[in-house]
């Protein structure tokens, strides 16, 4: 390359703005979803009129129909009942489940039995979703649904966040169970007593079985299973206890006779859940099992839930559908206002479940405090209740940079807000920062440190996962606890202190989560790797609260080639990696010579099967993922590719790294800030002459072309024609200018030439005309 051509691609190589273009193939996968729906879906959804599907949706709420006749004549206690269930499968161990996908729609959860009769919930909205199309996700829809309801019915609301991307099946519910992965990775031996990492105690519920613990009408001990998995949520007592006297403000249970619902989807898709009481439908409706409503105004936003609670004293009895619930004693069973009868002109007594009077045995005695305050004071219930319900629908959904729509509202505390990022203009010179690290790299006379930026940069970015968008380097919180302290992370308190030079040179627009990344970045470089895109922006927390619950879990027993391809299963679908890039990623030299190439692959695949074989990085024996790629049949394919091309190696492993470092920089639900259009402040730093500041990635090499398709060959054509145009572009001028150059060095000899040519002609005539030539020559004009 020519010295301009390095100086150029130095410029583009560290630039501020975001790129121009389309996503890139090499964006971030989105699982379980069709590349063409989540584009035309992120398209649509910035124009969705979100308040004229409100206005659609209050429309359905009060039309009963005779297919499934609303209780109380208004389906909104059944949009609440869809939205909460829907949102409320997502559990914080490893972010699955929630709203996020849509995948209530299908098995296992549209099976579950906490979620009977919902199909017909999902039918009631059908016509609103066939309106408005791509640009309204059935997540979004139901979430919408409840939100609106609620408000419809008095109740308060915080906001609404768009932005949920429909999956194409249920795929990524599989491990919420019932299914023989759940029972892999997650087993309960006696469903009814389930721990963390799964959500609820009884698989199939979304929380608790509101009869008690196993069936057991024990309200002590109930309290306990409620705080327990409330937890695995991420609620506290608060938040806990707002949301179930919040909810159960609104309708009733269903339970008209013991006989049950009937055959689940799963069992019967043609006709899931017939009921087998009368009709089962209206009144004969069977849902959970238990029968009744909690409030006298089951269609009204009120605190009555708890003013009834703390103002009557409650004993056990089974109800028409078989099941343990709770009734007023005699003594004041007459006094308890009494509810509307859901389908007749008459009146029912209120009820309440185990879960409910539980509220008032928690053996800590916080949940007694909070259902007083809330039975005097609704302000302080709708203020809780509405932030709650809001974190409800929105935990799955990541930072609030992924929401869309105008009614969103400011982020909240479970988003882990970072500071904004400074303009593009106030960042600091990243080829400066880049130039500073290489000389401490080059200082340090020894390549461990070259391991350890690099270690500290993946360890700070591959806690990302997709589920629920939490994690990545941004914010840097691998500076605190709990993320310092993994045991994976041991020696990161040192690569950090060697950063700490660099970070003082720039005190100004260097963040430490910019330079932990350009600094893994620069050691993948010096390593062998290409030149790198490096997209600047990303700002720090303050502290480690957001890396709660992110560590990688170890699944089944390490050491061992099923553990192996159990973690690279999971890293596969918490980082959204194709299979390439899990194995490219992990040629990355752990010890000894520092040297980035697809030795890995040709030394791994020239072992041989004798035990005392030795690591392809090392001398230590082989570890179960090295033993893994080279047996596994697809991680084999992709070891021989490399291990015969090493130049597609360097490729794709810069282009995989460049993917997770930059999994956590959203715009919106599906875009990256890293590859948007221009920004303004980029226009105006080129007008300025300062064009070295517009990002790399528009001009994008042509090794980040995708290790695979995982947005479809649309995006890939697109930026490729991009490159390519610019390419072509770039050699024209080169082949131009040579021409110019190599034209005008022809003319001037062609003038020195003839130059002395005409000299010599002159000369040779003067001397013929004086007679002075030699006779044989005179007469030929010299020529």
């Amino acid at each position: 390359r020519s010295a301009c051509m390095f100086t150029l691609l130095n410029h583009l190589h560290y630039a501020k703005c975001p790129a121009v273009g389309s996503v890139p193939s090499w964006h971030p996968v989105v699982p379980g979803i069709s590349p063409t729906d989540a584009q035309a879906y992120a398209k649509a959804v910035q124009t969705l009129d979100i308040q004229k599907v409100k206005a659609d949706i209050k429309a359905v709420l009060t039309q009963s129909q005779s297919s499934w006749p609303a209780d109380y004549g208004n389906y909104g206690p059944l949009m609440v009942r869809l939205a909460w269930h829907t949102s409320g499968s997502y559990r914080l161990s490893d972010g699955r489940g929630g709203a996020d996908g849509g995948r209530q729609r299908f098995d296992p959860e549209r099976s579950w039995p906490d979620n009977t009769n919902l199909d017909k919930a999902r039918k009631l909205l059908w016509p609103i979703k066939l309106k408005y199309g791509a640009a309204l996700s059935w997540g979004d829809l139901t979430v919408l649904a409840g939100t609106t309801a609620i408000e419809a019915m008095g109740g308060p609301v915080l906001g609404f966040c768009a932005g949920r991307i429909d999956d194409e099946n249920g795929a990524e519910s599989v491990e919420l169970g019932p299914s023989a992965e759940q029972e892999q990775f997650h087993p309960c031996p006696v469903n009814g007593k389930c721990t963390s990492p799964l959500g609820a105690s009884t698989v199939g519920l979304i929380y608790v079985n509101p009869e008690g613990p196993m069936g057991e009408p024990l309200p002590a001990k109930s309290a306990l299973d409620v705080r327990d998995t409330f937890a695995r949520m991420g609620m506290n007592d608060s938040e806990t206890v707002a949301l179930i006297g919040g909810g159960h403000a609104f309708g009733k249970t269903h339970g008209a006779c013991p006989e049950g619902a009937g055959a689940s989807p799963h069992e019967d898709p043609a006709n899931p859940w017939p009921g087998k009481c009368g009709t089962g439908k209206g009144k004969d409706t069977f849902t959970s099992g238990f029968e009744g409503s909690w409030s006298s105004t089951p269609t009204q936003w009120s605190n009555k839930y708890f003013k009834y609670l703390t103002s009557f004293q409650w004993e056990a009895h089974t109800g028409p559908g078989g099941h343990t619930q709770w009734r007023a004693k005699p003594g004041v069973r007459s006094i308890l206002p009494k509810a509307p009868a859901a389908h007749e002109r008459s009146a029912v007594p209120t009820m309440m479940l185990t879960s409910d009077v539980s509220l008032l045995h928690d053996p800590a005695g916080k949940y007694q405090q909070l259902v007083q305050i809330f039975a005097s004071d609704q302000a302080q219930l709708d203020h809780a209740f509405s932030h709650a319900w809001y974190k409800l629908t929105t935990r799955d959904m990541g930072p609030a940079s992924r929401c869309s729509g105008d009614l969103t509202p400011p982020p909240q505390p479970f988003q882990f807000p970072l500071p904004p990022p400074p303009p593009p203009a106030a960042l600091a010179d990243f080829g400066l920062v880049s130039k500073h690290l290489r000389t401490t790299l080059r200082a340090s006379r020894g390549r461990e440190l070259c391991v350890s930026w690099a270690h500290l940069a993946w360890r700070c970015a591959s806690t990302f996962r997709t589920t629920d968008y939490r994690g990545g380097c941004n914010g840097a919180r691998i500076r605190f606890a709990p993320e310092r302290d993994w045991t994976e992370n041991v020696g990161i308190g040192e690569a950090l202190q060697t950063l700490e030079p660099v970070k003082a040179a720039f005190p100004d627009g260097l963040s430490w989560s910019d330079l932990i990344v350009l600094a893994g970045q620069v050691a993948v470089e010096e390593a062998g790797g290409p030149t790198m895109p490096f997209c600047g922006g990303r700002t720090d927390a303050v502290d480690g609260a957001g890396s709660a619950d992110l560590e990688p879990e170890a699944r089944l027993k390490p050491g061992t080639v099923s553990s192996a391809r159990a973690q690279m299963v999971g890293l596969r679908k918490r980082l959204g990696l194709t299979v390439r890039e899990v194995v490219i990623l992990h040629a990355w030299p752990r010890t000894g010579t520092v040297s980035l190439s697809n030795a890995y692959f040709r030394n791994l695949l020239a072992k041989s099967d004798a035990p005392s074989a030795v690591s392809p990085t090392s001398n230590q024996p082989t570890n179960s993922m090295d033993e893994l790629i080279r047996t596994e049949p697809e991680y084999l394919a992709v070891a021989q590719s490399y291990a015969s091309d090493g130049e597609r190696f360097l490729k794709d492993f810069v282009a995989a790294w460049l993917k997770v470092m930059n999994l956590d920089r959203f715009d919106g639900p599906l875009n990256n800030v890293c590859y948007r259009k221009t920004t303004s402040n980029c226009d105006e730093d080129a007008t300025d002459g300062k064009a070295e500041k517009t990002l790399a990635a528009s001009n994008i090499p042509s090794w980040l072309a995708p290790v695979s398709s995982t947005l479809g060959a649309s995006m890939e054509e697109r930026w490729l024609q991009v490159y390519e145009t610019q390419l072509h572009v770039s050699l024209a001028i080169s082949v131009a200018l040579t021409l110019m150059v190599s034209l005008v060095l022809i003319l001037v000899v062609v003038m020195l030439f003839r130059s002395r040519l005409v000299k010599r002609i002159l000369a040779k005539l003067t001397h013929e005309e004086k007679g002075l030539l030699p006779a044989g020559e005179q007469g030929t004009g010299g020529l």
